[in-house]
């Protein structure tokens, strides 16, 4: 049985607060297709080839995090994004996409699976403003870790059971508290030592990061841009199925090395 479009967005909508946020794109719908959902695909990045696998797969609805509309919106619609419009508008898919409220909610969002992957205690705290929200989250164990133990969880739980990418060892061979964003969030690392975390998790980072890092006697450890927020789209598809049992619900992944 199909689910009416504006009852799907509209429990992700008011879930996630997105009203909440002031953010670098436009959250919740961003193309409206069929008004009727049976089939939805979430995934991370609005890709010509998650459309198009959305496509294969009949769906209805794609949940992204990174959608197509960013800051003052479309001014041109050409190439890649033409083409992605396409595939959308051809075969009658919405798009939703939840950037900000999806980094920060406390049970779907990237920041929460971050810390769930590393098995973070539930004592966790904000830090780290971006525009007007506190988005990173601090946390720690019941026993402190040595260094080299996080960086193996972080290897684990995030990168698939590679080493991260980078790895900056400035901060105590024990980490007693780490802070984590997901994403690209090194500008966040004053804020993590601010904190007094020992540790600092992020995807991608900012050249300026490294010398920082080093000035500010912290480690900073870079696991991906994506693979640091495969965790809210695949959470969101979780949710969606437990909401809506009817429909068919698949988070579809598109690995990238960045």
């Amino acid at each position: 049985m199909p689910v009416q479009l504006r009852d799907v967005l509209g429990h992700l909508d008011a879930t996630l607060e997105i009203e909440r946020f002031r953010d670098f794109a436009p959250n919740g719908l961003q193309v409206e297709g069929t008004p009727d959902v049976e089939v939805v695909v979430t995934g991370v990045s609005a890709s010509a080839e998650l459309i198009g696998h959305a496509v294969e797969c009949h769906a209805d609805l794609i949940v992204v995090h990174h959608g197509l509309i960013w800051g003052p919106g479309l001014t041109r619609i050409a190439g890649p994004l033409a083409r992605r419009l396409q595939l959308l508008l051809g075969n009658a898919v919405s798009l939703a996409a939840y950037h900000l409220p999806l980094d920060k909610h406390p049970r779907l969002g990237n920041n929460a699976g971050l810390c769930d992957a590393l098995g973070l205690g539930e004592a966790r705290a904000p830090f780290g403003d971006v525009r007007g929200t506190l988005l990173g989250v601090a946390g720690g164990w019941e026993t402190p870790l040595a260094r080299d133990e996080v960086i193996a969880r972080i290897a684990a739980g995030v990168c698939g059971g590679e080493a991260p990418r980078f790895v900056f060892p400035y901060g105590p061979q024990v980490v007693r508290r780490i802070g984590v964003c997901s994403g690209a969030a090194s500008d966040l690392l004053e804020a993590a030592a601010a904190a007094d975390c020992d540790l600092y998790l992020t995807g991608e980072l900012a050249e300026r990061a490294g010398d920082l890092a080093r000035e500010l006697q912290i480690t900073l450890v870079a696991a991906g841009h994506y693979a640091t927020e495969v965790f809210g789209p695949m959470r969101l598809a979780d949710e969606l199925r437990v909401k809506f049992p009817m429909l068919d619900v698949q988070f579809v992944p598109s690995p990238s090395p960045l």
